[in-house]
């Protein structure tokens, strides 16, 4: 499953932009409840979203995933519950796409995991060395798809669809 977000011409990236996209990964973390780990970013109020970040050259998807929660949540306590098949796009809006990653990508391509989270919250450290959020809680799939900022709520709605059987109240709708 691929599928591009794009928007408006003045909004998104043009859909000719010749630029590549970022390889990335995101990463569903459920609750023993099917809740969803939310966090709030902090270079954005009131965007809500759920861990994700690029693939390291040479490295596995599966292994940048399990990376990438580590860095940004602190959780180790978790398995593999399901694989997205295939890779969901996004471009980002122009002025943003311009002002990140230096520029040299008009959007991401992202593999998406879920995983179960076996841990306490306790285990649960937004305090990294870089921290990228100021804010977490569990809360269901729809109310997250609601939260995250406009560019990627298209990504998210295909994610839970996807993985709608291991969430609260199916879909979280």
């Amino acid at each position: 499953m691929t599928a591009a977000m794009t928007g408006p011409a003045d909004r998104y990236t043009a859909p000719d932009d010749p630029r590549p996209y970022r390889s990335g990964v995101g990463i569903v973390l459920v609750d023993a409840d099917g809740r969803v780990f939310a966090a709030r970013r902090r270079d954005t109020p009131d965007a809500w979203q759920m861990p994700q970040g690029g693939i390291d050259t040479g490295e596995d998807p599966l292994a940048a995933a399990k990376r990438e929660l580590r860095e940004e949540t602190g959780v180790t306590s978790a398995t593999l519950a399901a694989e997205l098949p295939g890779t969901v796009r996004y471009d980002l809006p122009a002025d943003i796409s311009r002002r990140i990653w230096k520029g040299r990508y008009r959007g991401q391509e992202q593999r998406w995991y879920l995983f179960r989270f076996t841990g306490d919250d306790r285990e649960i450290d937004i305090e990294t060395h870089a921290p990228e959020f100021d804010a977490w809680r569990w809360m269901p799939a729809a109310e997250l798809e609601r939260r995250i900022v406009g560019f990627k709520r298209r990504v998210y709605r295909q994610v839970f669809e996807a993985f709608a059987d291991h969430l609260s109240g199916g879909s979280g709708r």
